[in-house]
């Protein structure tokens, strides 16, 4: 028997598996979303294009669900290239979804700093231009574990991608324009702070086994949503050890202080319980309140995954009088 038939996944061929979850998730949310290609790899909501209105497209590799399909929708972002697992969707296929949510306002691209994302959105981003749509495009770099301070714009967008959809979503919503709309994702960017932790691996299906190992009783702190090298591998501690230790490299490296406000994200990546999230947030919410910081609003849930790997991330926003009000707006997400 091949590796690939041993692996127990709910999937029928690996090489068919993200055209089938599109398929089955379009036939789930038909009052949300629509395909704008024969093979469903760009996705919008379903009243798209809205006229007047600043249009945000994502994209990136599948595998994460909800990042980044699970944003589009109406009262989300507009629209969405979806690759394979793991790996970027193609410059038609983001440039499909442009020309589908384009309202005659511009489109912003808010995506994750990976190689393949970049390159290909700015060759979309230049063909747009060249039939007339304005694009702009905003880098998320939020995984502090990845870069250390003062390298900030070379670190990897992760979960804190989601405070960028929402805020900049919210401001676009208002009627803004598209250099306030991107100056708020910018802003978000600037001010959200992640670092995980993973406990297990995970399975890419066409591989069929696991792309790197955690030993039985280990944790890796840092560890990337693709299986990138964390910061440290060790014995596994206690959530509130393992709490303290993330929400204390944010708190430094996002330069909190005594009288801040925040916004608090606990997301799981992919076989991590609720029960053990919670377990997480109950010590970073008293942890940041014994410095001094208030938590304006938590979500604790499903946000970036990768496949079924066990572990979670932290992520903390730091809000102002701008950036709070526009969190408190409304945007559907699959929890909170």
């Amino acid at each position: 028997m091949t590796e690939k038939a041993k692996m127990k996944k709910f999937i029928n061929d690996p090489e068919r598996m993200v055209d089938e979850m599109l398929e089955g998730y379009l036939l789930a949310h038909p009052a949300e979303v629509k395909s704008v290609r024969s093979d469903n790899r760009a996705i919008v909501r379903a009243d798209a294009p809205r006229q007047g209105k600043v249009a945000i497209v994502t994209g990136g590799g599948s595998g994460h669900l909800p990042l980044f399909l699970g944003y589009v929708g109406v009262g989300k972002i507009d629209g969405v290239a979806v690759g394979d697992v793991f790996a970027s969707p193609s410059p038609k296929q983001m440039l499909d979804a442009t020309r589908a949510v384009d309202g005659g306002a511009g489109v912003l691209y808010i995506y994750g700093n990976y190689g393949g994302d970049v390159m290909n959105f700015d060759m979309a981003a230049e063909m747009a231009d060249a039939e007339g749509i304005r694009v702009e495009s905003v880098v998320a770099t939020d995984d502090a574990a990845s870069m250390p301070k003062g390298r900030e714009s070379q670190r990897r967008g992760v979960a804190g991608l989601f405070y960028l959809y929402k805020l900049a979503a919210a401001k676009a919503e208002q009627g803004a324009g598209l250099d306030e709309v991107k100056r708020i994702a910018e802003k978000a960017n600037a001010n959200v702070r992640t670092i995980g932790v993973a406990l297990s691996p995970c399975i890419l299906p066409a591989v069929g086994k696991a792309s790197f190992q955690i030993g039985v009783g280990e944790m890796e702190i840092g560890m990337g949503i693709h299986g990138e090298p964390g910061l440290f591998k060790g014995e596994i501690q206690s959530a509130d050890d393992i709490a303290q230790q993330l929400v204390s490299r944010i708190f430094d490296d996002l330069a909190l202080e005594s009288g801040d406000r925040v916004s608090v994200l606990i997301n799981g990546l992919g076989a991590t319980p609720p029960e053990e999230l919670y377990i997480i947030h109950r010590k970073v919410y008293h942890w940041l309140g014994e410095q001094g910081v208030f938590v304006h609003k938590s979500y604790v849930g499903e946000v970036a995954t990768s496949l079924e790997m066990a572990g979670l991330s932290v992520s903390v926003l730091k809000l102002d009088e701008e950036l709070g009000p526009l969190l408190d707006v409304s945007f559907p997400i699959y929890f909170n």
